[in-house]
């Protein structure tokens, strides 16, 4: 199994839940492909550099995997044929280096979940 990172842009005029729903469709294109979901980074929306599709803003998501290098092709054919999707790129890491810091994106991103986690628990 290779590690990669997969950053989608979905469109802007989804709400909350329909966008974490799509996320979550995302996730299962990996699942259902052999791979497994290592983080899940929501960046948010931010501004595209240019404008794609009359938006020119776009919700950011970031899902770092392991996954079979078989399995990114039925990935991105899935992502393809999302109309919610506006832009996609995976991007695999290959060497020593390339993966530690694949495995440190992955430890920031858990890390940062924990905090929202027990932030929300204190309020």
């Amino acid at each position: 199994m290779n590690c990669y990172e997969t950053l989608c842009i979905l469109k802007p005029t989804l709400t909350e839940e329909e966008t974490t729903k799509l996320v979550e469709v995302v996730q299962s294109y990996v699942t259902d492909a052999g791979g497994e979901i290592a983080a899940v980074d929501s960046i948010g929306m931010r501004k595209l550099a240019y404008e794609i599709d009359g938006n020119q803003r776009g919700y950011y998501a970031v899902i770092y995997h392991k996954s079979p290098g078989k399995a990114i092709a039925e990935i991105e054919r899935r992502l393809r044929y999302n109309e919610d999707v506006l832009k996609f790129l995976t991007i695999r890491y290959y060497n020593k280096k390339e993966m530690a810091y694949f495995d440190k994106l992955v430890a920031a991103c858990s890390s940062d979940k924990k905090e929202e986690e027990s932030t929300s628990e204190e309020a």
